[in-house]
């Protein structure tokens, strides 16, 4: 764990139960989505679609179809 964690987790416990568990919910929340992007993007199939969108923009941008 790190110190910065283990700082978070000392003033946490200084909260009441009610605000502990809120925060508690939002970590929670935060991984699980951060879980479903990595699984959303993890397959073969979604890495190529990736990929093909990324070209197909940068062919826009070139043709002068998109700006950054």
């Amino acid at each position: 764990m790190t110190e910065l964690l283990e700082k978070a987790i000392v003033q946490l416990k200084t909260l009441t139960e009610d605000r502990q568990d809120a925060i508690a919910a939002l970590i929670m929340k935060e991984l699980e989505d951060d879980l479903k992007w990595k699984r959303s993007f993890s397959s073969p199939a979604s890495q190529k679609l990736l990929a093909d969108l990324a070209a197909e923009a940068m062919a826009e941008y070139r043709l002068g179809k998109r700006r950054s």
